[in-house]
C-alpha cells in the first residue's frame, strides 16, 4: 500500500511507515494513492462473512501484499473481540451500537486495531504516541496499548471540557500511560501536538507517532464497522440507506466515505454536528472560517477546526462526487436535549453524540429511504448530563465503575509548547 501526503504529493509512504510516522511533512494527513474498488457480487458475499473474516479482508484490499493476509486476520482477530450491533429505533431508523469495547465508545476499534498495526511494524524501536483527546480517543488509545513493551503514550485534553468519567477511564492507568490536562480547548491541544511533529529533533529523538484519526491504520478500521452495519440490514433498507454520522474530527465520516468508494451500497451521509458549525456553514456558504470552539454537551465534536476534513474533500476529488451530496446540519444544546427526551419516549437511551446524529436523520430523512445513526458511546460516559435530561439515575457499566473512584493522575500544563516539550523530552523511558 503506498500512501502520499496531502500537502505534499511528492512525499509518498508505505503503509508500515504512515503507521510509524502518523503525519507527513508540513503537518499533512496521508492518502491512499490507490483507492479499491469491490463489484457488487463481491460485496455481496463479503456481507455474508462475520465481521473478523470481513473486516480483515476489507483492510487487506487496502494494505495489499504489504503484510500478509493471515497476520491482518490475526491482528483483527485480536482487535475486534466485541459486537456492533444494529438496534431498531422506529419503523425507518436504526443505530449502529459501536460501544460495547473495553471503553465503551466507537474508539476502541480504531485504537485497537492501531496498536495491532504498531506492534506489527514497529520493529522492537521505542516509539513516543503523542495524541490529543476531546474524549473518548484518550481512553480508546491509553487502554489500547497500555502496558505495550516500549510504547510510551502522552494524551493531551482540554481541562474540564471533557466528562468526569470519560477522564478516569484514560487519566488512572499509570504505567507508559501519560495524560496531561491542557488549560484551554481540543483545538490548542491539537495544535500542540501538530507543533510537536514539527519539531524535527523531537519527533526523531522520541519516536514521535500520533494515534488520533490522523493515523491511517485507525482510519481504515472505521470503514470495517459500515459494512458490518449494512450486513444486519435486510435488502430493502440496504437499498436506499443514509447514514448519519456524529462529526467532531471528522475521521468517522471519512471512513464511511471509504467504505462507498469501496463500494458499499449508502445513498448518501449526513454529517451531524453540534454548534461548532464549521463544515454546515462552508457546504452552505463555500467559506472556511472557524469560530472559536464553544463548549457544548457533546463534548467529543467540540472541534471547530476537524483534522480529516482535507481527506473528505480528497475523497471526493478522487471519486468525481460532488460535495454539495453530503449533508450536514449542525444541532445546538437545547434540541440535543429534546431529542434525548424523544429517544428516551421511544424507549432508547442515548447520549448527546446519537441524540445529534438521530436528530440530523430524523429532520432530514425522505420517506422512500432507511436511516441509520452511529451511536458513538454509552450513555453512561456522559452520566451527569444524561441524568440532568432525564431525570433519572444511570448505573454505570463495570469498565466504568471499576475506575470512577480511583485518584486522576494527569499533569495540569498550560498552553505552552515550549512547557510540553520539556515535559516530553524528561518522561521515563
Amino acid at each position: 500500500m503506498k500512501l502520499y501526503n496531502l500537502k505534499d504529493h511528492h512525499e509518498t509512504v508505505s503503509f508500515a511507515q504512515a503507521v510509524r510516522q502518523g503525519l507527513g511533512q508540513q503537518q499533512g494527513l496521508f492518502f491512499p494513492t490507490e483507492l479499491p474498488q469491490i463489484t457488487s457480487t463481491e460485496i455481496d458475499s463479503l456481507l455474508k462473512q462475520d465481521f473478523v473474516t470481513r473486516s480483515a479482508a476489507i483492510l487487506s484490499a487496502y494494505i495489499g501484499d504489504e503484510i500478509a493476509k493471515e497476520i491482518v486476520l490475526q491482528r483483527v482477530k485480536k482487535a475486534f473481540q466485541f459486537p456492533a450491533p444494529v438496534v431498531n429505533i422506529e419503523d425507518n431508523i436504526a443505530t449502529l451500537e459501536l460501544f460495547h469495547g473495553p471503553t465503551l465508545a466507537f474508539k476502541d476499534f480504531g485504537g485497537r486495531f492501531m496498536a495491532q498495526m504498531l506492534a506489527t511494524v514497529a520493529e522492537n524501536e521505542p516509539i513516543t504516541i503523542l495524541t490529543a483527546t476531546s474524549g473518548d480517543t484518550g481512553a480508546a488509545v491509553a487502554h489500547a496499548f497500555y502496558s505495550m513493551k516500549n510504547i510510551r503514550v502522552v494524551i493531551l485534553y482540554p481541562k474540564g471540557k471533557i466528562s468526569p468519567l470519560q477522564e478516569k477511564l484514560f487519566c488512572t492507568l499509570g504505567d507508559n500511560i501519560h495524560t496531561v490536562a491542557i488549560e484551554s480547548d481540543f483545538d490548542a491541544c491539537q495544535s500542540l501536538v501538530k507543533q510537536a511533529f514539527d519539531d524535527v529533533e523531537l519527533r526523531q529523538q522520541l519516536g514521535l507517532n500520533s494515534a488520533n484519526s490522523i493515523n491511517i491504520s485507525r482510519l481504515l478500521a472505521q470503514i470495517c464497522y459500515y459494512f458490518e452495519a449494512v450486513a444486519q440490514l435486510d435488502e430493502r433498507q440496504r437499498n436506499k440507506l443514509v447514514i448519519s454520522v456524529p462529526s467532531g474530527n471528522f475521521g468517522d465520516l471519512t471512513a464511511g466515505l471509504l467504505a462507498k468508494s469501496l463500494g458499499l451500497p449508502v445513498k448518501r451521509f449526513i454529517a451531524a454536528t453540534n454548534a461548532n458549525d464549521t463544515v454546515p456553514r462552508y457546504l452552505h456558504s463555500g467559506h472556511w472560517h472557524p469560530h472559536a470552539t464553544i463548549a457544548t454537551l457533546s463534548n467529543a465534536m467540540d472541534v471547530s477546526q476537524p483534522n480529516n476534513w482535507p481527506r473528505i474533500e480528497e475523497i471526493f476529488r478522487r471519486k468525481g462526487w460532488n460535495l454539495s451530496e453530503l449533508t450536514s446540519l449542525a444541532i445546538n444544546d437545547d434540541i440535543t436535549k429534546e431529542t434525548i427526551k424523544a429517544l428516551s419516549a421511544l424507549g432508547y437511551l442515548s447520549e448527546p453524540h446519537g441524540a445529534i446524529a438521530y436528530r440530523a436523520l430524523r429532520d432530514n430523512l425522505q420517506k422512500d429511504e432507511f436511516g441509520l445513526f452511529l451511536g458513538t458511546a454509552h450513555p453512561a460516559k456522559f452520566k451527569e448530563s444524561v441524568e440532568s435530561v432525564l431525570n433519572m439515575s444511570l448505573e454505570l457499566p463495570e469498565p466504568l465503575a471499576r475506575r470512577a473512584n480511583l485518584p486522576l493522575l494527569s499533569h495540569v500544563m498550560s498552553n505552552d509548547f515550549t512547557i510540553l516539550r520539556k515535559f516530553l523530552v524528561n518522561l521515563p523511558v
